[in-house]
């Protein structure tokens, strides 16, 4: 290229870069709050990325092959919704002034499904880096487990852009020292490393050298000194793609708020709006018009809608290839397109077994893991592991290699002590596309992981998790690993189906209400302890979970009383059933093994499983109460916990803070009598 050209070529990109960051002051300004410093620093960056590197098709955003991009600073989203527009994604300039507001494609933080164009959704920092560890680690599996000569159809990068926020936090050492271990050479993570937080300067709190400490992790580690430099930073992502054996870090020395000469630098452009007068005093310093609003130059919009023609290029080679390994490979073909589209396949609830009551006890732990080992042949989609509890939650599937380095392929995931990383790793392998993970961990270590089941259920996305030790049953570990108040913690995340079944096949059944759920996350809790298996030839069969509460044991006429429980108390209320009606009373068992999918029935389901005119009800769960009030009605009672467990043998606990059959009956004799 001639001086000329590169002069010109020069003078473009500038345009461009500097249309980004007037974009996302304009509808920060606006607005009336936002966070400026980020697009404006990382704008060059993004640029080049968008512009150079990531293969997409605006015109297709769902297209299978795509790079992802995740933003994981996501209160950085005008750096995004800039680009998006610009790109040429369904995302008016319209859309783009309505920034923040009710209703509009432009929220505060990138919403999956809200905006085109939007992997996933960020903002709770750390989340959207562990989400593209679990992106790029689907892309290596399918890719492993479907591509043949010629058709690679799975075949693409994912690229992070975090900042100094994203590091800090506890999840991105996690999913780092994951990658690492893993090599996923197809993640690059941009680092925006300005030095600048809410507080001030990171040098009163972040000293560490992240390069170092991504070394150690296994990455490969590029630095680019100047933030503006679009030359290093193309051959930064070069170079990062040509690493096929480590993920790579990029660290990226920007300014936060850069061209604004009042707050460029500062911490005062972190999280609020530049105000119009230092608006109009950027714009002048970056060269553009300084009273036009919302200016998209000519050049700069060509530039940009460039993509549409090269996405539309690389989605048609793409589809090439899908119609060679159609031809060559059929019977991949079809098996990768059922993944794609979600299809579980026509045999899997054949796969699931049926447990014979009458022998040895069974904890739901163990049901679960023989369902899981039943159904695995049959869901060639279905993977996932634990955070290092697999012996214990029993999420191995036998026979099957592990997901690492030398074996791509494997559907057994080590995810190690990390269960936060885990949470949004899970999350990262569902919005992928063509997978359906799980993961494992005690229940008590759910607040772990609640960030990133809360983000999954925003999300609405069909991740399984499989929570078991779930009550003060656990024993001797005592209180700290004693779940008490978190059934309760779990119930009251919106859009979270909680389901904690009472036996073997309840758990069956769990499972395939888990794996039927494509909108919404599971959560699976189940215990330790040994249940026995209920006989159904006199009760109601297990396939009433479904319906979230289902009458177990009844009487011939209304009842007199209601026994409600979960899980492992149900067969306490099952127990003292037995000796209320020694006394004549007319008693009803109700197992309730979730509150989601039972107050999704009809109010004549609902109605016929508790009675309004049954006032008399007992709730019995080895948890705190909170919330069964609504069950139990203004004449009831719940037995619960207010208070934490303590090491002891499993049943010496449960006696001693009144899980048994005597209290039960004492209970239900108080209900009756009132």
């Amino acid at each position: 290229m001639n001086d000329t050209a590169s002069a010109t070529r020069a003078a473009n990109d500038r345009i461009c870069i500097n249309t980004i960051r007037t974009l996302a002051m304009d509808a920060i300004e606006q607005a009336g709050s936002g966070h400026p410093g980020a697009p404006m620093g990382l704008a060059t960056a993004a640029y080049v990325l968008f512009t150079r590197f990531l293969r997409h098709n605006p015109r297709n955003p769902h297209w299978p092959d795509r790079d992802r991009f995740v933003l994981s600073g996501g209160h950085a989203s005008m750096l995004l919704y800039s680009l998006l527009h610009l790109c040429g994604y369904d995302l008016e300039l319209g859309d783009l002034k309505a920034f923040r507001q009710w209703g509009s494609k432009t929220p505060g933080h990138p919403e999956r499904g809200v905006t085109p164009g939007v992997e996933t959704t960020t903002g709770p920092l750390g989340q959207g880096f562990a989400n593209a560890v679990g992106l790029a680690m689907a892309e290596r599996h399918l890719a492993a487990r479907f591509n043949r000569p010629g058709g690679e159809v799975v075949d693409h990068y994912t690229y992070v852009m975090c900042g100094d926020g994203d590091m800090m936090e506890g999840i991105s050492s996690e999913a780092a020292s994951l990658a690492g271990h893993l090599g996923l050479g197809r993640l690059i993570c941009i680092y925006d490393d300005n030095g600048i937080t809410i507080e001030g300067s990171t040098a009163i709190t972040f000293t560490e050298s992240v390069a170092q400490r991504f070394q150690a992790y296994h990455w490969q580690v590029l630095a680019v000194e100047d933030g503006n430099d679009v030359a290093a930073i193309e051959a930064a992502l070069r170079e990062a793609r040509e690493d096929a054996a480590r993920p790579t870090l990029i660290l990226l020395r920007t300014q936060i708020a850069y061209g604004s000469p009042g707050k460029q630098g500062s911490a005062e452009a972190h999280g609020a709006p530049l105000g119009r007068e230092e608006v109009r005093r950027t714009k002048e310093f970056l060269g553009c018009p300084p009273d036009a609003e919302f200016c998209v130059p000519d050049p700069a919009l060509a530039t940009f809608r460039g993509c549409l023609e090269r996405g539309r290029q690389a989605e048609g080679q793409w589809q090439q290839r899908v119609e060679l390994l159609r031809r060559s490979h059929p019977e991949v073909a079809q098996e990768w397109l059922a993944a794609l589209e979600g299809q579980a396949g026509p045999d899997w609830e054949k796969a699931l077994p049926v447990f014979a009551p009458g022998g040895k006890p069974l904890a739901t732990r163990a049901a679960s893991g023989q369902v899981l080992n039943a159904l695995a042949p049959a869901l060639p989609t279905l993977l996932g592991g634990s955070a290092d509890l697999a012996p214990s939650n029993n999420t191995f599937l036998k026979g099957l290699p592990e997901f690492q380095k030398a074996c791509y392929a494997g559907r057994n995931i080590r995810f190690g002590v990390r269960e936060h990383a885990m949470g949004a790793i899970l999350s990262g392998l569902a919005l992928h596309g063509g997978l359906r993970p799980y993961g494992g961990t005690f229940l008590v270590f759910a607040d772990y992981m609640r960030p990133a089941i809360r983000l999954a259920a925003l999300m609405e996305l069909p991740v399984i998790y499989v929570f078991t030790h779930d009550s003060i049953a656990v024993g001797e570990d005592g209180p700290t690993h004693q779940p008490v108040e978190h059934l309760a913690s779990l119930r009251s995340i919106p859009g979270l189906v909680v389901i904690r079944p009472a036996d073997a096949n309840e758990t069956a059944e769990a499972w395939r209400q888990a794996l039927r759920s494509q909108d919404r996350p599971v959560a699976l809790v189940l215990t330790r302890q040994n249940l026995p298996v209920l006989d159904r030839a006199q009760m109601g069969p297990a396939e009433g979970l479904a319906r979230g509460a289902y009458v177990l044991a009844d009487t011939p006429s209304l009842p007199d009383l209601i026994l409600i429980a979960s899980g492992s108390e149900v067969h306490l209320a099952l127990a003292a059933r037995e000796e209320l009606q020694r006394d004549g009373a007319a008693v009803r068992v109700v197992s309730m093994p979730s509150w989601e999918l039972f107050d999704a029935m009809p109010a004549a389901y609902r109605e016929a499983v508790l009675p309004e005119a049954v006032t008399r009800r007992v709730v019995i769960e080895a948890g705190i109460g909170m919330g069964w009030e609504r069950y139990a009605g203004a004449r009831g009672a719940v037995i619960g916990l207010e208070r934490f467990g303590a090491s002891a043998p499993g049943a010496v606990v449960q006696k001693a803070l009144g899980f048994t059959t005597e209290n039960v009956v004492r209970q239900a004799r108080i209900v009756l009598g009132a």
